[in-house]
């Protein structure tokens, strides 16, 4: 079977990117799976630049020879922080910092926001790195609302204070297949899947 090298150590990550290629007709793993520790520096302006950066990086490793390899980089945009965290987001505040805190810290910085002003995006670029040496991206966006408090207990990360007004939930509020149906990075894996 043909194999996909997901570029991540999140685990709750995995679990994602599994359900939405389920059946994509490749076996998908980790890079911890795949035996590959490599350090990359994620030093690019965009979370195409950097899907990239991490995408060709894995793929010139003797372990993934024969391999597509598939690396994202996602994160949340809050116009209200003129974007920040954006490419950041992971890193932001520390990377060591629990999301309980960084959610809390957004929410403060939000207090004086009207409430049109809360609106915020998740984003998901996602690279492919085919055997060939080729490499294409997709991108994936939602669009939502900085929640007033943390809520749900489902997803990971910001998930807990983006609201999606149309559904009345914060997407940690959603059962995972239907985040997934919806989500930046299912957008972007759907894309993705057109090209495999």
């Amino acid at each position: 079977m043909k194999k996909i090298i997901f570029a991540t150590g999140n685990a709750n990550k995995m679990v994602e990117v599994r359900m939405i290629l389920a059946d994509c007709g490749y076996e998908i793993v980790s890079m911890k799976e795949a035996g590959i520790d490599i350090d990359i520096v994620e030093d690019g302006k965009t979370f195409e630049e950097n899907a990239i950066i991490k995408a060709t990086a894995i793929s010139k490793t003797k372990e993934a020879e024969g391999c597509v390899v598939l690396a994202d980089d996602s994160g949340l945009e809050v116009d209200y922080m003129d974007g920040a965290p954006g490419i950041y987001s992971a890193r932001w505040q520390g990377e060591d910092t629990p999301y309980s805190i960084k959610n809390q810290m957004i929410i403060d910085a939000l207090a004086d926001a009207k409430e049109e002003e809360r609106t915020a995006r998740f984003v998901c670029a996602i690279a492919a790195a085919f055997p060939d040496g080729t490499v294409t991206t997709r991108r994936g966006v939602i669009e939502g609302m900085i929640a007033h408090q943390p809520a749900g207990e489902n997803g990971f990360g910001y998930d807990p204070i983006f609201f999606l007004p149309e559904y009345g939930k914060t997407t940690a509020e959603l059962a995972p297949e239907d985040k997934n149906k919806i989500s930046h990075r299912g957008r972007a894996l759907e894309k993705i899947r057109e090209v495999l």
